[in-house]
């Protein structure tokens, strides 16, 4: 049966090939092209020789391990979200298989952070963290890509920032005062810290660059361009992904973080030197990516509850 089935297929190929003015002959080529397999097309070896760890803790490689999947997991967002941005007009169905898409996606990163609250030994982790500095999640680009690609730069500006909109400052300067810039700076000096520094030496050009290609493109852009009221399905599905992203995921990031560097009172220094507490909690960052989707009482009580 199978035999009679390859047969056939051969024989349409054949045919299809023949009624064209393509001159490869598609059997023979077939026949020469190397069989595909699962580790070449995945790339298992290169995925898996990925891990360096700094030190001779075993849990370190899993730190590695979970800060690469979220990584991957950050760029299957990207690739839905820029399809989205990258189309002159979005239809709701359309809009609604992508999003519904991206909320499975963020309940993954933010489920699979147990892996960082219960799977690190706490003596060994607070051992081995101290050879990462000034590394930190902070540096993540992709983190910032979404963002970008997910809302208004007005909406992530800090209080200063958003006085400059009425203005109509230029991106670049408008970017001085976008909010995460606030973790990186040494409160006592007003200084950037290395952390701030090289993330800012290494991709501070290419984010001015996006937040410009942006504008008027963003999926906000392209919620607010529907117009009128958006289906109950829909709607709430945007509200989901909103408040998944920007109080969920900061959320799982603080009580981790309470737990590896306030556990027993220490109130040790983040590795990044950030104000950990308040640069996680929802409740002073006050990010949405549709903020037209809130009510002002939820607002009022952003990441409350």
């Amino acid at each position: 049966m199978l035999k009679e089935i390859v047969r056939e297929i051969r024989k349409d190929i054949n045919n299809n090939y023949q009624n064209s003015d393509d001159n490869l002959n598609p059997p023979e080529g077939l026949s020469k092209t190397k069989k595909v397999t699962y580790w070449d097309y995945v790339k298992v070896d290169t995925l898996l020789s990925l891990q360096k760890p700094k030190t001779d803790f075993k849990d370190e490689v899993t730190f590695i391990l979970y800060h690469q999947l979220t990584e991957i997991v950050m760029k299957m967002i990207l690739h839905e979200v820029e399809q989205i941005s990258g189309q002159e007009s979005v239809d709701v169905t359309t809009l609604s298989e992508k999003i519904d898409r991206l909320n499975r996606y963020l309940e993954l990163m933010i489920n699979s952070f147990d892996i960082m609250r219960y799977g690190l030994n706490y003596k060994d982790y607070n051992q081995f963290r101290k050879s990462l500095v000034p590394a930190s999640g902070f540096q993540s680009v992709q983190f910032r890509f979404i963002e970008l690609r997910c809302t208004r730069l007005e909406n992530l500006l800090n209080q200063k920032g958003k006085k400059l909109i009425s203005n109509s400052a230029a991106t670049q300067k408008l970017f001085k005062h976008i909010y995460w810039k606030g973790a990186g700076i040494k409160p006592e000096t007003g200084e950037k810290t290395d952390t701030l520094s090289m993330f800012e030496e290494k991709y501070i050009d290419q984010l001015i660059d996006l937040a410009e290609q942006m504008e008027g493109h963003t999926l906000e852009d392209k919620i607010i361009g529907i117009g009128g009221s958006l289906p109950p399905i829909l709607n709430q599905a945007l509200r989901r992904f909103d408040y998944l992203f920007n109080v969920n995921w900061p959320l799982v990031h603080l009580n981790t973080a309470e737990y590896y560097l306030n556990a027993k009172g220490e109130e040790k220094v983040a590795t990044g030197g950030s104000k950990w507490r308040k640069y996680l909690h929802p409740k002073y960052q006050q990010r949405r990516f549709f903020p037209l989707l809130w009510s002002e009482e939820e607002i009022k009580n952003w990441g409350k509850c």
